[in-house]
């Protein structure tokens, strides 16, 4: 009994929290990337709005590319599906993304300045949108 408890204790402890956290971690990306599905007011082609859901993998979805490692979104690549709308806060999120490729589409007003927050991002590609204002400071 007491090899039983003390294995139970052990998968408590160091186990389950990391699951848990996996899940928390690919449930933020999921949240982010569904708030810019709500974001964008016209799919004509219905790529995003019957592609990405929630009863799908997050890493399934079109345009999006997964760590194998951390199983994480490391980059975002919606360029040219003819998409309008506005980029959410909630993409300052994907805290593993290194990729953002939104280019070629008709996305309008600010780009949010939560995207400064990803650390990890290297390449981002915003041109032949319509935006507004000056360019970010964080983007130089």
């Amino acid at each position: 009994m007491g090899k039983s408890f003390i294995l139970l204790f052990f998968l408590a402890i160091f186990i389950l929290p990391h699951d848990n956290t996996l899940l928390a971690n690919i449930s933020t990306d999921e949240a982010a990337l569904l708030a810019l599905k709500s974001h964008i007011s016209s799919d004509i082609n219905n790529i995003i709005a019957s592609n990405w859901s929630s009863s799908t993998p997050v890493c399934s979805w079109i345009g999006i590319t997964c760590s194998s490692c951390h199983h994480r979104v490391t980059a975002l690549d919606i360029s040219s599906l003819q998409l309008y709308g506005t980029i959410p806060p909630h993409l300052g999120n994907l805290s593993f993304i290194s990729s953002l490729d939104i280019s070629n589409n008709t996305f309008h007003g600010d780009l949010p300045v939560e995207l400064a927050h990803l650390q990890r991002l290297k390449f981002i590609n915003a041109k032949n949108n319509n935006f507004t204002g000056a360019i970010p400071s964080f983007l130089s």
